[in-house]
């Protein structure tokens, strides 16, 4: 009998611990189901927020077209190869107050836009600014560059200067003389077109080309009968008794392009900030032409010109035409073409050339949008 009994006891133990077991088991089972369902749930949630994050982000891509700002935590690693002038983009820019970029800005000097396309060419620069000229020989020589804007500006500084001793009336006076010119810019198209209207090409002068700082010198030194440049070298110029032959006014469109690197243009966060750093050349223009008188100032002494004279000239620019960054358009690259066509029937370009290959129209929305 106590056999028996304690066999049922041990029976009834061992049930009793298999149903808990088997409970167990169960509460496993459902617990894992659960855990199962909430990372299902979890999953499927954090899809759904990528999703709408996703939209979200592009959304904020599309958008940085009129306020790049949005894009400001991405481009702390970019950083922006700027060429520039002396006292050029960067002084505006900080005058203004816009000089708080998102990105590394790095300016480098240049004296001239041909350089600069060459820079961008050589993959040392991102972006820069020209006349319409030196693109022309960037495609000749199958540069890697493409202009993305146009800033409309003045054109009272560009003429032909010859010495006080003179007695050039007309250039159709300076016929076998020594003149100088920049190679490959504004100076140069305009002294082609200038000896057109008088019946004269580049062969019946003496043609020199010089950098803007090598023309001066010879110029003071009385090397040359004549010059073409532009900029401060002309009140410089004139200050010693120079007088200006003819003036180029009327004879350029005021068109200044702005030109990147296609690998700037190709690489997303780059073009962000090139975008971002149009606006702010844009703002910036704005606030030149309502501070003329202080931006002189501090342009004067970073130049080292007289104050009196780049206010005056700044004057007299204003009253010409107010600089304005504009997008992409077909009458800037048919004004382009136009001296494309003028170098070609000079001679000067071996080929035709196409300029609106070059043309790069995506940063039009980011230009029309910023304010």
């Amino acid at each position: 009998m106590s056999t028996y009994w304690q066999r049922f006891k041990f029976k009834a133990a061992w049930q009793s611990i298999w149903k808990r077991f088997e409970w167990q088991k169960r509460l496993t089972r459902l617990l894992k189901s659960l855990q199962q369902s909430v990372v299902l749930m979890f999953v499927l949630g954090g899809c759904m927020a990528l999703a709408v994050a996703g939209f979200s982000v592009g959304d904020r891509s599309h958008t940085a077209a009129a306020n790049p700002t949005l894009t400001a935590a991405n481009l702390s690693n970019v950083t922006l190869r700027v060429a520039k002038y002396k006292g050029g983009w960067d002084l505006q820019l900080k005058l203004a107050g816009l000089d708080n970029f998102p990105y590394k800005a790095q300016f480098t000097e240049f004296t001239g836009g041909n350089l600069m396309v060459q820079a961008i060419n050589a993959k040392a620069i991102d972006i820069a600014s020209c006349s319409e000229t030196p693109p022309i020989f960037g495609i000749e020589s199958n540069a890697a560059v493409k202009i993305i804007a146009a800033t409309k500006g003045p054109t009272v500084g560009q003429v032909v200067l010859v010495p006080k001793n003179s007695t050039a009336k007309t250039i159709a006076d300076l016929k076998g003389k020594k003149v100088g010119y920049i190679k490959a810019t504004t100076a140069h198209y305009f002294l082609i077109k200038m000896l057109q209207e008088v019946g004269l090409t580049m062969n019946d002068i003496n043609a020199v080309a010089l950098s803007i700082p090598d023309g001066l010198s010879a110029f003071r030194r009385g090397d040359l009968d004549g010059w073409a440049t532009y900029g401060y070298s002309i009140p410089q110029a004139k200050k010693e008794g120079a007088r200006v032959l003819k003036s180029a006014k009327n004879i350029l469109s005021g068109n200044f392009m702005i030109v990147a690197a296609p690998e700037a243009i190709a690489d997303p966060a780059k073009k962000a900030a090139v975008s971002d750093f149009l606006c702010r050349i844009k703002k910036s223009q704005n606030w030149r032409e309502s501070n003329l008188k202080k931006w002189s100032k501090e342009y004067a002494t970073a130049i080292g010109v007289e104050e009196a004279i780049v206010y005056q000239n700044a004057k007299e620019e204003q009253e010409q035409r107010r600089s304005e960054l504009l997008p992409t358009s077909n009458r800037a690259i048919a004004s382009q073409q136009e001296v494309a066509d003028t170098f070609f029937k000079a001679g000067v370009l071996k080929s035709k050339v196409d300029v609106k290959s070059v043309w790069d129209n995506s940063f039009n929305e980011a230009i029309t949008k910023c304010s």
